[in-house]
Formats: C-alpha cells, sequence, structure tokens
C-alpha cells in the first residue's frame, strides 16, 4: 500500500519488563515502571475483571480472621487482634488479588523487640531494591505518584528482619519462575481479553456517539500533499468523524480522482452477533483466567449439564473454594504468622468462611476444628459469636492509649479516697519554674477542659488495669485488659466511665445490666484494681517543655460539656479487687432476685 495511506491500528498487548535502571536504586516494574497502574486500569474498565476481582477478595477475606484456639489462648488472640485492624487485613487481600503481591507496614518498639501494628501499605507505591551480592531484598522505596519521582522523591523502607529501625515493609508475593523482584497475578493469562473488553465496549460507545462507521474510506481528490500537512489533516478527520478513540478509517491523499485509492467497502450485516460473539468470548477467557468454575458464582445463569442451577452452584463452590480461595487465604495467613512470631504468639488463624453452610464439604473434616475451619461456625458458635462481640465493644469503647515518648512517668499510685489531690501530688512531685507555677495555677483555678478533666499543663493522669489475684481461667475482659496493661496501654478516666455507660462487659452486670467498670472492674470475684499514674511532660535541651502530640483518644474529649464530671471520680473501690469486697463484688440483692 501507498506511503500517503494511513491506517489506524489497535494498541497491541505487551507482556511487563523488569528494568534496573544503573541511576536508580530500585528495580522498576513494567517497560515505564507502570505495571501496577496497567492492573488498575484493567480493573477499572473492564466489567468482568472488576467483577470477579472483587467478589474474589470478599470470598477470601470473608467475615474476617478469627482463630481456631482463641478460647485457650485470650491473651494471645487479643493482642493478634490489637494488630491486625480488620480494615488493613481487608486491603491487604484485595492488594493480593488485583496485584498478585501485598506489603505489610511492621512498626517496631524502641527496643525493636516486639511488634506494635501492622498496618496495610498499598504495595502498588513500592518498588524493590536492588539485590546486595547475597541476593536479598534487603529494602524498598514508596513514593505517592511514581510517574513523577521528583516531586515525589522515594523513601526508602528497609525489608523485614532486615535493620533494628521502627518501620519495616514485609513484601509477600507467590513464587514465580524467573521473577525474582515481583509477582504475576493470578489472571495474568486473562489481560488481554480484558484489554479487548474494554476495546469493544468503547468501540459500540462511539458507533453511538459518532454514527460513523469505521469500514469507509475518506478520498481528497485535489493532489497529494507533503506528509506533514497529511497527518494535519487525518487528525482533523478523525477527530470529526470518530471522536477521541480513533478507528479504522483510511485516509488516502491521491494526485487526481482517476488514481484514488479504491477499497471495496464490506459490510458487517451480522454485527450484533458479532459484537456478542466477542463479549461472551471476552466473559469465558476472562472467568477462565480467574479459575471461575462456573458463571453461576457471580449470579450469571449457565446449563453445564447439572440437574439445577443449584447442583452446579454447589459443586462449583467447592471446588473454587479449595481450588482458588483456600490457596491464597493460606498464603496470607503465613505472612500473618510470621509477624505473630516475631511476638512469640503462636495461634492456629483462619478466615471465617462467607460460604452458605449447605455448600460446605465436609466429608475428610475428622476433627471439631476441622468442622470450625471449614464451616465458621460449631457447637459453640452462639457463645463464641458472643465474646467476640463483647471483644468488639471493648475495641470500640475503650480504646486507651499508649502515653508517648515526650511524657515520662513520674509515680504511680494505688487509687483511693484517702489519697492526696491529684494537683498536690503533681505539684509536689513536678517542680515547674516559678513562671510555670504561675500559669500551672491559673491553668487548675479555671477548670478548663484540656486534653482530660484530669489533665493540667504539664502533666497528665492516667489508669492502668492492673493485676491483684493471678487466676488460672480469666474471663474475655480481664484477659483482654492485662494484654493490653502488658503493651502499654492506660486510659483516661473519661473512657472508664464512657466505656461503662456503654455496656462493656454488661453480660456481668446484674442481671445483664451496664455496671461501673471503675469500681467493679471485670465482675464478680475479678481480682484486678486500677493503678492510678502521673506523667510529666518532657523538656527539651533548652529547658522548655516539648508540645503534646499524642495520636490518642484524649483527641475526643473535645465532646465532652464543659460542666462534665466524670461519675467514678473519688470512688474508693476503684481500688479493691471485687474478689475483697463485700459479697465478692455482687449486687446487694443478687439473692433476692
Amino acid at each position: 500500500m501507498s506511503k500517503n495511506v494511513h491506517i489506524l491500528q489497535l494498541a497491541e498487548y505487551k507482556q511487563p519488563v523488569l528494568q534496573e535502571n544503573s541511576r536508580d536504586a530500585w528495580v522498576g516494574w513494567g517497560e515505564d515502571n507502570d505495571y501496577f497502574h496497567y492492573l488498575i486500569e484493567r480493573y477499572t474498565k473492564s466489567t468482568t475483571n472488576n467483577a470477579i476481582i472483587n467478589n474474589v477478595a470478599r470470598l477470601i477475606y470473608g467475615k474476617g480472621l478469627s482463630a481456631l484456639d482463641a478460647s485457650r489462648k485470650p491473651n494471645e488472640y487479643a493482642q493478634m487482634m490489637t494488630l491486625f485492624s480488620a480494615d488493613c487485613v481487608r486491603k491487604m487481600v484485595f492488594d493480593r488479588k488485583l496485584f498478585g503481591q501485598f506489603a505489610i507496614q511492621v512498626h517496631y518498639n524502641d527496643k525493636h523487640d516486639k511488634i506494635l501494628k501492622a498496618y496495610h501499605i498499598p504495595v502498588n507505591l513500592l518498588r524493590a531494591e536492588k539485590c546486595n551480592e547475597k541476593g536479598e531484598i534487603t529494602g524498598y522505596y514508596y513514593s505517592d505518584n511514581w510517574e513523577e519521582v521528583r516531586k515525589f522523591p522515594p523513601m526508602r523502607i528497609p525489608a523485614f528482619g532486615h535493620s533494628k529501625e521502627k518501620i519495616e515493609i514485609l513484601f509477600v508475593k507467590p513464587y514465580g519462575v524467573g521473577m525474582k523482584y515481583y509477582a504475576y497475578p493470578d489472571y495474568q493469562g486473562a489481560l488481554p481479553y480484558a484489554v479487548l473488553e474494554e476495546e469493544v465496549s468503547d468501540y459500540l460507545i462511539n458507533e453511538v456517539q459518532n454514527g460513523f462507521s469505521g469500514t469507509k474510506v475518506v478520498n481528497f481528490n485535489n493532489g497529494v500533499p507533503s506528509e506533514e500537512q497529511q497527518d494535519l489533516i487525518s487528525q482533523k478527520v478523525l477527530s470529526k468523524l470518530t471522536g477521541s478513540k480513533g478507528q479504522k478509517v483510511i485516509v488516502a491523499f491521491n494526485a487526481n480522482q482517476e488514481s484514488k485509492t479504491t477499497v471495496d467497502d464490506i459490510p458487517l450485516n451480522d454485527a450484533p452477533d458479532h459484537y456478542t460473539y466477542l463479549s461472551e468470548e471476552c466473559l469465558r477467557k476472562i472467568m477462565l483466567g480467574h479459575n471461575v468454575t462456573s458463571p453461576l458464582l457471580f449470579g450469571i445463569a449457565s446449563t453445564n449439564g447439572f440437574s439445577s442451577n443449584a447442583d452446579e452452584l454447589q459443586n462449583s463452590f467447592i471446588l473454587f473454594n479449595n481450588m482458588v480461595i483456600k490457596p491464597f487465604q493460606d498464603e496470607i495467613l503465613e505472612a500473618f504468622d510470621k509477624v505473630l512470631a516475631f511476638n512469640g504468639i503462636s495461634l492456629k488463624l483462619f478466615f471465617r468462611t462467607l460460604k452458605p453452610l449447605e455448600f460446605t464439604d465436609l466429608e475428610n473434616a475428622t476433627t471439631q476444628d476441622q468442622v470450625t475451619e471449614e464451616t465458621g461456625a460449631d457447637a459453640t458458635e452462639l457463645k463464641a459469636q458472643k465474646n467476640e462481640k463483647q471483644l468488639a465493644i471493648i475495641l470500640d469503647n475503650l480504646k486507651g492509649e499508649v502515653v508517648n515518648e515526650e511524657w515520662e512517668k513520674v509515680d504511680e499510685r494505688k487509687f483511693s479516697d484517702d489519697n492526696e489531690p491529684i494537683e498536690e501530688w503533681a505539684t509536689r512531685l513536678i517542680k515547674p519554674k516559678q513562671s510555670l507555677a504561675e500559669k500551672l495555677s491559673s491553668f487548675i483555678k479555671s477548670k478548663q477542659n484540656g486534653f482530660s478533666y484530669l489533665d493540667k499543663s504539664i502533666y497528665k493522669v492516667r489508669y492502668r488495669y492492673s493485676e491483684w489475684y493471678k487466676k488460672e481461667n480469666q474471663r474475655d475482659f480481664c484477659s483482654l485488659m492485662m494484654s493490653r496493661t502488658a503493651n502499654g496501654v492506660v486510659y483516661r478516666l473519661e473512657d472508664i466511665d464512657a466505656a461503662s455507660r456503654a455496656g462493656v462487659n454488661e453480660e456481668l452486670g446484674h442481671k445483664g445490666q451496664p455496671y461501673d467498670l471503675f469500681r467493679f472492674k471485670g465482675g464478680v470475684n475479678c481480682g484486678h484494681y486500677w493503678t492510678e499514674e502521673l506523667f510529666r511532660l518532657k523538656k527539651k535541651t533548652d529547658g522548655t517543655y516539648y508540645e503534646d502530640k499524642a495520636l490518642s483518644s484524649s483527641e475526643q474529649v473535645a465532646t465532652i460539656p464543659n460542666s462534665y464530671m466524670p461519675n467514678p471520680r473519688g470512688s474508693a473501690d476503684a481500688v479493691i479487687p471485687p474478689f475483697d469486697m463485700p459479697n465478692h463484688g455482687h449486687h446487694p440483692n443478687y439473692k433476692k432476685d
């Protein structure tokens, strides 16, 4: 064909490549380091691909993370729930399905001997550091925008187990032949059909919007302009006739009408059938790429020889769960086990299933733990759900805080009505400069709400859940509270009072009613009490005080009215374990009811 004829072709699908640039410390993913972005586009633009990724991620996460031995190891279970929030786990699961890998941002304490929290970090914003001489990846680079690294310079974060820094990255990916730095998503082979589905959609939309067939020839018979003029005219014609996407329009430039280019117009008489075939082919290939055993799993009817759709759905679900969902879950749980093992925690983790019980294959389940793992329910399910609900209430209503490094503990004492007033306690142990003392005095007299009713300008008072009598079988509430104490969590008086009013641990109250947690702690026969702790704001090297920047529940005190007085204030029972109270902490009327 003459060089004067221009044909627009669809873009060809290209496999991603690894790029090691000598000037960069990281390894790119994709020809332009944009393969993660390419996967996001296939997710957002392909209807079928979008639906399958969303639903598979939901099936993997199920009803959330749990442990078969939660009741036998309540302390470890409580620590696990503190480490991994439901929101972060859900995001990690989604990243694993969409991108083929995910990452965990691990935060350590100052001594680097304990993990405080495991956060989700978007894996598409990470790039692997080049291997060292041992072939190890010892770090990852994070940037908010890899297309503009000058504006968003990458920040290095060490890999899990390769430093003593406070934050590390645990990068989790499946093994792939020849893949050291990254992994393909499990639906890699279906991506060309996701692109085709997008192209068909764009073409049909263009046809409706522009009403111009892409099988026509536009001839200009007034001579042949220069190549630059030809390109300009072609762009203008395509813009007017086909919109922004561009179709297969041939633009020919001829010396005269007799020498014009001729192309036979082949009408597509069966266009509806043709595009139906393409759509169905894309659907089949994308589902095949995702290992979907039946379209019924996603609400698409089919006839595959089963006696009914219900039979097909049940058999397909069991196969899909065992062949696809479980391997995903096992891989994710193995990564979580690494984090827990660092803290000396060993639990039999599992994801509570979303599948209906009647679709569950229990043929090979011989133990109660196996039944629980398969079904997400057993004979004690109601009790487990109740305990889990109570733990959730505690987490929501009694958040507490870990006092940050800008504060230091000055003293602690058992709470009692006989104690000297807090202002005197603080003034006796904390001796600021005269000018600060005057400010402190003024602040105390004004009785304004600071971070807490009991907080003043340079000190704060918090309460710690403490153990007087050690018991083997503690209640879930006490186990969780002591686990938090071990992690340095303390509480404002308002926190404890609000939790009491919210009904935390109410099932142990008289007739199942909310009770005062400050007075009665974990309920009847409980062996715990509250310790009152005094913290002082540290000074800088220049003698001035740090500003309190703690990210804690204390920020919520702004919503408390000025007239608010904490109910537990002055309670002499706070220091007494209920076990040592009259009737071991029972309500006075419990024998009469």
